[in-house]
């Protein structure tokens, strides 16, 4: 159990102590997609969707699931998130909706959990407002793409 931060001397959930960490500039970025059908692919490029346009509601469904992320994940540390930039493309060619979140603050600890959660309520929110027309989206490839700051130093995922 040593290896693992999150658990104290008898094996039990604990939040780390990050008090005595400098403060830096941290960055995440995380990226996801949900793949869709043909037809879905085109009520989403025209906004023909009923429930409006996917990818407006989706971007803001992923700024706010990152500030909500200490409220969801139950170890996450608050942060002052000092900036989240969240891009959703649609790439024709997989017939997916690609979505990409950056966030920044300058704190304690990192924003990997905050980047992750924006990808995932924004997938969560394209799959939500095209459920009508396809229910078998598929939310995939969730991962952080990079991170720097911190005692851990920066980190660059190898695609």
């Amino acid at each position: 159990m040593a290896d693992f931060t999150h658990f104290n001397e008898q094996g039990r959930a604990k939040m780390v102590d990050v008090g005595e960490k400098p403060v830096t500039r941290r960055t995440a970025v995380a990226a996801g997609r949900v793949l869709v059908n043909a037809d879905t692919f085109a009520l989403i490029q025209s906004g023909g969707i009923k429930k409006g346009d996917v990818l407006t509601v989706a971007q803001i469904a992923g700024i706010m699931g990152a500030k909500k992320t200490p409220e969801l994940i139950p170890m996450c540390h608050s942060v002052a998130v000092a900036g989240i930039d969240l891009q959703l493309r649609l790439d024709e060619e997989r017939c997916s909706v690609e979505i990409t979140a950056t966030v920044k603050c300058d704190g304690r600890t990192g924003v990997e959990m905050e980047a992750l959660t924006a990808v995932s309520a924004a997938a969560l929110t394209v799959y939500d407002m095209c459920k009508a027309v396809q229910k078998d989206m598929v939310i995939a490839d969730i991962r952080l793409l990079c991170k720097t700051g911190g005692v851990h130093g920066d980190y660059q995922r190898e695609e």
